[in-house]
C-alpha cells in the first residue's frame, strides 16, 4: 500500500558534463541542509492515476506527515524513526525505517547525496531535476526530485516535487504548491492515532 504511495522517472538518460554534475548536486545538498521545516500542499497520482490532494509538513530530522484531503481515511507520518502508513477503514498499520524509503534523502539532513543521485538533463536552464538511487540497496526504490531555479528560496532552490518508483514499479508522483520554509512545527504533528488500539496515540 504505502510502497506504492512512495515515487521516479526511470529512463535511459544522458549524463551531464561532471562538472554541471558536482555544481548542480552541491546545490540540491545545500537546499536540502537549509530547509529545516516546510508545509506546502500537495498531489499526488499514483500509477493508475488516481489522484488524491492534502498538506504536507516536513520537520528534520526525520518527521514528515501527509495529510490527505477529508474524506481519504489514510495517513503517511515519519516520525523521526520510521515511516508509518495508516488505512483507518481497515484498520492496518504498516512501518518500516525512514532510511528504507526514498523519503530519506528529502528528511535525512545528514545523507551525502552526492555518493548516490545524478543529474538528470531538463532541457530547461530553469529546471533541475536529480535522481537518487542506491545501488546497494535496490529495494530502497528511487526518487526523482524537481526544482525550480529561485533565488529567494533555501539554496536558491525551490523544490516543485517528486516522482517515486518503488522495488515493484510501483510510480507515484507528488506535486507541491504554497511552499513555506523554516516555520514553527510542533511534534504533535507527526503524531497519529493508532486504530488498532482504542484511545492510544503514538
Amino acid at each position: 500500500m504505502l510502497r506504492s504511495f512512495v515515487p521516479i522517472v526511470a529512463a535511459v538518460v544522458i549524463a551531464a558534463p561532471a562538472a554541471a554534475q558536482s555544481g548542480d548536486l552541491a546545490q540540491v545538498q545545500s537546499h536540502l541542509r537549509a530547509v529545516n521545516t516546510m508545509t506546502a500542499d500537495f498531489t499526488q497520482t499514483d500509477r493508475a492515476g488516481k489522484t488524491l490532494t492534502g498538506t504536507l509538513s516536513l520537520k528534520k530530522p526525520g518527521k514528515i506527515r501527509f495529510q490527505y484531503e477529508k474524506g481519504v481515511p489514510i495517513l503517511v507520518v515519519g516520525d523521526g524513526k520510521a515511516l508509518t502508513f495508516i488505512d483507518y477503514s481497515v484498520r492496518q498499520v504498516q512501518r518500516w525505517p525512514i532510511t528504507n524509503s526514498p523519503l530519506g534523502v528529502l528528511i535525512n539532513p545528514d545523507r551525502d547525496i552526492g555518493k548516490f543521485a545524478k543529474v538528470i538533463p531538463s532541457g530547461d536552464s530553469r529546471v533541475l531535476s536529480v535522481e537518487g538511487y542506491d545501488p546497494k540497496h535496490p529495494e530502497y526504490g528511487r526518487i526523482t526530485m524537481v526544482f525550480a531555479r529561485d533565488a529567494g528560496a533555501p539554496g536558491g532552490l525551490m523544490l516543485q516535487g517528486w516522482v517515486t518508483l518503488d522495488s515493484q514499479g510501483n510510480r507515484t508522483t507528488i506535486r507541491l504548491a504554497n511552499q513555506r520554509f523554516n516555520g514553527a512545527i510542533g511534534d504533535a504533528t507527526f503524531r497519529w492515532n493508532d486504530p488498532r488500539r482504542t484511545n492510544v496515540r503514538n
